[in-house]
């Protein structure tokens, strides 16, 4: 059928066009099955989404208020995504789009919907392997938008739409929904009438808990990425405000709900410090052997005086 075309269906400008009008399909398409299954498995079928994290309690489960509040969230960045896959003009905006997140986003649409139909049916297996490549697909579309299209504030649309949304999707099921789908699949769990149990393999937990808030407070520390830092507080509370809790899995993820805001503060401001003392440049001295820029105006008394532009403007 291509080939009947009066176009050059060869030519990377048209191959971009029809990979964009692909995605203005697909893109909603898989948005709106996710959303309806999702919706499906937690409001009609019994039990549902949130009443099978109930019946297999772990010390790492979260609390699934915090968790839907996130998820919704997450679909409303899709939603303006989808919006923004009609309505950009900019080229940067399509190639991070048609190039960055592409097909990964569909297909990760689908494995989410996959995925709670495999919980509600307590197919954990399935569950727990639907989350890792969900957790892949957006590594993957995470990591081509970091190296060849890196967010930038001249294009806000593009921060709020594109990266935004993409980063806080992949961020659910590293922390949180991957090791909770993997504890349930391997019975690393608690009756929900044995609540005395509930220290039951609290080291893994701990490790797992203290493994990926270290990666993820790295992470805010060296980029300074504030999407990152809000969505790691939000699964460390998501995970302390479930009771009950043993004490090592609640006290890291308690200290690194406070850690994450508090690294990015500091690596911001060690910016900001850094950035000023670079700024002030040292001029050579004068043909009298006095340094210049001292204050006057090449020794004339009362001169004005010299402004670091960069301390100024930042």
């Amino acid at each position: 059928m291509m080939e009947n075309l009066p176009i050059d269906t060869s030519h990377p400008a048209v191959r971009d066009y029809l990979a964009l009008i692909r995605l203005q399909v697909l893109t909603p398409l898989s948005l709106l099955i996710n959303i309806a299954t999702v919706m499906v498995c937690s409001a009609i079928l019994t039990p549902g989404l949130s009443e099978i994290s109930k019946l297999y309690p772990a010390t790492i489960a979260p609390n699934q208020s915090l968790i839907s509040i996130y998820v919704t969230l997450v679909y409303v960045g899709q939603l303006g995504y989808c919006v923004l896959l009609v309505f950009a003009r900019k080229p940067e905006t399509k190639a991070a789009m048609v190039k960055g997140v592409g097909m990964p986003l569909v297909i990760a649409n689908w494995v989410m919907a996959g995925w709670a139909i495999a919980w509600v049916l307590q197919a954990f297996v399935v569950a727990t392997l639907a989350q890792g490549i969900l957790f892949v697909l957006l590594l993957y579309a995470n990591l081509v938008l970091l190296v060849y299209h890196r967010p930038t504030w001249s294009r806000p649309f593009d921060v709020l739409f594109i990266h935004a949304p993409v980063r806080a999707f992949m961020i659910w099921p590293f922390m949180i929904m991957f090791p909770y789908t993997l504890f349930v699949s391997l019975g690393w769990t608690f009756s929900p009438g044995e609540p005395q149990h509930y220290a039951r393999h609290q080291w893994p937990g701990f490790i797992i808990m203290l493994s990926v808030n270290l990666v993820g407070l790295l992470v805010v520390v060296i980029r300074r990425d504030v999407v990152w830092c809000i969505s790691a507080a939000w699964m460390c509370a998501s995970v302390w405000s479930r009771q009950p809790k043993p004490m090592p899995v609640w006290l890291t993820c308690v200290l690194f709900t406070v850690a994450h805001p508090l690294g990015l503060v500091v690596s911001w401001l060690w910016m900001r410090l850094r950035g000023r003392r670079e700024g002030r440049i040292a001029l050579p001295p004068d043909q009298d052997g006095q340094p210049q820029g001292n204050g006057q105006d090449q020794g004339r008394p009362g001169g004005p005086r010299e402004v670091d532009a960069e301390a100024l403007w930042g």
